[in-house]
């Protein structure tokens, strides 16, 4: 989930959405509406707050893997040889409708997720890998032949584990979730879960039970900054928007002092796998 401390992404994102509707609005009116949205006084108020809070600690199923940022620390490059990042190229898998791919790209790899642009990643030891456009770092879980049989992905504070997965299991997640992309239907039981879940972060006392561990941790990470969600008041109504490019079902929820878009997927058993929130009408 994303929380205040994402708030120019969040401000970036509202733009762009009057933008699509022909309703400009500049990049101070921007960061002036998220400070109230986040019941601030103004801006200067939130950027205040964001300075003394640190960076934004957010699970990277919730997150844009390629959103530009700085890298924490400057990092050394090696080069490994060709033969070993051959064993790390394929597909692995984050949930059932987003699949991480790795491609070998002369002495560097080039990594990209399911709905999101390519990313390089250059070697700093013969398994780990870093980007310099993103803050973001792999490591490469091998076998006894060398063979990567998996991989953790550090962003955002998180380490996500994804399991190798064949050609044919990458392509039907990826035909599914296109296939959801296109027919642009909301899943079955995913405006439940979101009214729950906002009413729970609200409360002070979601139900972990219906997150994943992953997202069940950021949660409980961030459950102090999402608190200004409650400033928004009860739910008025939930407005199902579309499918998202990961396959998430995306929702417009209007509450009594403010509105917000939503993004939430379930996997297979009715969990909360992915759930983050941008302002929005």
């Amino acid at each position: 989930m994303r929380d205040f401390r994402d708030a120019k992404a969040m401000a970036q994102t509202l733009r762009e959405a009057l933008a699509a509707k022909s309703m400009p609005l500049t990049h101070s009116d921007s960061l002036e509406l998220v400070a109230k949205l986040f019941g601030q006084r103004d801006w200067n108020t939130l950027a205040a707050r964001i300075q003394s809070a640190g960076p934004p600690s957010t699970p990277a199923q919730a997150a844009d893997f390629t959103a530009e940022s700085p890298p924490i620390a400057a990092r050394q490059e090696i080069t490994v040889d060709s033969a070993v990042l051959a064993n790390y190229a394929g597909f692995y898998r984050l949930n059932d409708r987003a699949v991480f791919t790795v491609t070998p790209d002369e002495h560097h790899l080039v990594m990209q997720l399911t709905g999101q642009r390519s990313v390089r990643f250059f070697a700093e030891s013969v398994t780990e890998f870093f980007a310099r456009i993103v803050d973001a770092q792999v490591s490469f879980v091998v076998g006894p032949d060398g063979r990567a049989t998996s991989l953790i992905l550090h962003q955002n504070g998180s380490d996500i584990a994804m399991t190798r997965i064949d050609a044919a299991a990458a392509r039907k997640i990826a035909d599914q979730t296109a296939e959801r992309v296109k027919n642009q239907s909301a899943s079955p039981g995913t405006e439940a879960a979101l009214h729950r879940l906002i009413d729970g972060i609200a409360s002070g006392n979601p139900n972990y039970d219906e997150m994943s561990p992953a997202l069940a941790a950021a949660t409980r990470k961030q459950m102090t900054w999402l608190q200004p969600l409650a400033d928004l008041g009860t739910i008025q109504a939930i407005r199902f928007l579309g499918v998202g490019e990961q396959g998430e079902d995306v929702y417009s929820v209007r509450q009594a002092n403010g509105a917000a878009h939503w993004r939430i997927a379930l996997d297979d058993k009715g969990i909360i796998s992915t759930a983050w929130v941008t302002p929005g009408p």
